[in-house]
């Protein structure tokens, strides 16, 4: 009898090692795409910032789908950076490019390619991008993560229009986690004012305990992406989308 699968990248820690417990508790075999190691049952391990690296995931989907023969398959794209915190113009431009280049390319070509995956396999699919307040709010300091964000909303949207005129095997899902104790939040704690102006908010948002933990907000995204209740497209928070 075939299982789920969930495919989640970046899962091996933090929000992403939430979603990958909740769906292995869920009865889904797990596979995830990490720089590093993790507990998945299948693992490819690849830095997602590299364009080289794309073609490579798309094969490893392909042949997990192949093997396993899903009842349905769902994916979790998570892994992201905020690093270089800083201006744009003034902070290292190689670390820019490969911020560019996971928060922004990365998740519409791994979005392509399960797309593509699931067309050919004829294989029921949800496909959950993490958003981010950052998509709809500037801040200094954060361009090419503010960009990537709003990019992966629109992307969301049009991804579910242009299924609408398939036959809506794919459900595309934009979802912001909120404020989590993540090594992401200790990055912006750690960061100066001259490059990020927001960060003593930020300093006292987990002063006064208001950051949730990874692992309940993975386990709320992992239910949320299993629901049939918002509309495909939907860009939200996993707040309101509980």
């Amino acid at each position: 009898m075939s299982t789920p699968l969930a495919v989640i990248t970046g899962a091996s820690r933090g929000i992403g090692a939430g979603i990958a417990a909740a769906a292995a508790a869920d009865g889904a075999t797990v596979a995830a795409c990490n720089r590093s190691s993790s507990d998945a049952e299948h693992q490819l391990t690849a830095d997602l910032s590299e364009p080289a690296v794309w073609p490579q995931f798309a094969e490893w989907l392909d042949g997990l789908v192949d093997t396993l023969a899903p009842s349905s398959l769902t994916v979790v794209h998570n892994a992201a950076t905020l690093t270089p915190i800083g201006f744009a113009g003034e902070v290292d431009p190689s670390g820019y490019a490969t911020n560019v280049l996971l928060n922004s390319a990365a998740p519409q070509v791994i979005g392509d390619a399960v797309i593509r995956t699931a067309h050919r396999a004829n294989l029921p699919t949800v496909l959950v991008q993490l958003s981010s307040g950052a998509g709809k709010k500037p801040y200094p300091g954060w361009t090419s993560y503010c960009a990537s964000k709003a990019a992966v909303d629109m992307w969301v949207r049009a991804v579910a229009a242009e299924q609408e005129s398939r036959d809506d095997l794919v459900r595309a899902l934009a979802i912001s986690p909120g404020v989590v104790a993540t090594e992401m939040q200790a990055e912006i704690r750690a960061s100066d004012a001259m490059g990020f102006p927001n960060v003593e908010r930020f300093r006292d948002l987990h002063d006064e305990g208001h950051l949730a933990d990874p692992a309940e907000v993975g386990a709320e995204i992992w239910t949320v992406s299993q629901s049939t209740s918002w509309a495909n497209g939907t860009v939200g928070d996993v707040s309101d989308l509980r």
